[in-house]
């Protein structure tokens, strides 16, 4: 009976069956090198624990609800756009997350915040730090939906319970008075205990005139603005660069 044979009911016993693929290639390279038993069971865990890494964070990424993966070296420099990259590195250090701080990027449609922001979700995951993506239009439908299914609380409390709550394309619309309530307490319940990274079209000086209630935007808005990064990118859409018609040389597309 072979090693691999007499140590499958073993490893699967220990929930360890995910080692049995690589274990002929481990001892192989174990006869081959004449590995002694430390060096080899070294090398058997280590596999197993970045397996479980792996696993973990693809697990992580999968909850935060991210529309695509994103990082941060990935992001087109070349595409145009003026932003302040020592301000983005600084956030991208994280430290922000430990001071319950807030990230804000404004700018018009297609320069890369939706993109920016889930790269900085993506290394906050990859940090161990739970992400929720959504956006904005989103959370208020949630919301609204959980008044009628009576899950009100439930559905607030899962907006309060990650490190950072990104909220992508807020401002496309007045919000209604119940809107306008529901953004307070999430920026109120959210301020200097978990962090939120917020995207939107409109600068920030136009964010209280889509309040119902100024008196509520004005205590949203300032608590928000006292303790954030504010990161205006500027430029034409990237998008529309990368388009297939605009690739094959075409001129301006017709509706």
């Amino acid at each position: 009976m072979s090693t691999t044979t007499d140590l499958t009911p073993l490893l699967k016993r220990l929930k360890l069956g995910a080692m049995l693929p690589t274990l002929p290639e481990r001892l192989s390279l174990a006869r081959r090198d004449q590995l002694d038993h430390a060096i080899f069971l070294q090398i058997l865990l280590s596999d197993e624990v970045n397996r479980r890494d792996a696993h973990n964070l693809e697990n992580h990424l999968q909850k935060a609800g991210f529309e695509e993966i994103c990082r941060l070296q990935d992001f087109n420099w070349e595409s145009g756009v003026t932003i302040d990259r020592q301000l983005i590195d600084t956030v991208f250090t994280l430290d922000f997350l430990n001071r319950q701080e807030h990230v804000i990027l404004v700018g018009p449609v297609g320069v890369g915040k939706s993109f920016l922001a889930q790269a900085l979700g993506y290394a906050a995951v990859c940090a161990g730090r739970n992400v929720r993506f959504t956006r904005a239009d989103n959370f208020f439908r949630d919301l609204a939906q959980s008044r009628v299914d009576h899950t009100l609380e439930k559905t607030f409390r899962s907006y309060l319970c990650p490190d950072l709550l990104i909220l992508d394309d807020f401002g496309l619309q007045k919000l209604t008075a119940q809107q306008s309530t529901d953004l307070y307490e999430l920026i109120v319940a959210r301020h200097r205990k978990s962090s939120l990274v917020i995207t939107s079209n409109r600068a920030v000086d136009e964010w209280l005139g889509l309040f119902d209630d100024p008196i509520l935007g004005n205590s949203a808005l300032d608590r928000l603005a006292n303790a954030s990064y504010q990161i205006v990118i500027e430029g034409t859409s990237y998008r529309q660069k990368q388009s297939p018609h605009r690739r094959k040389g075409g001129g301006r597309l017709t509706p």
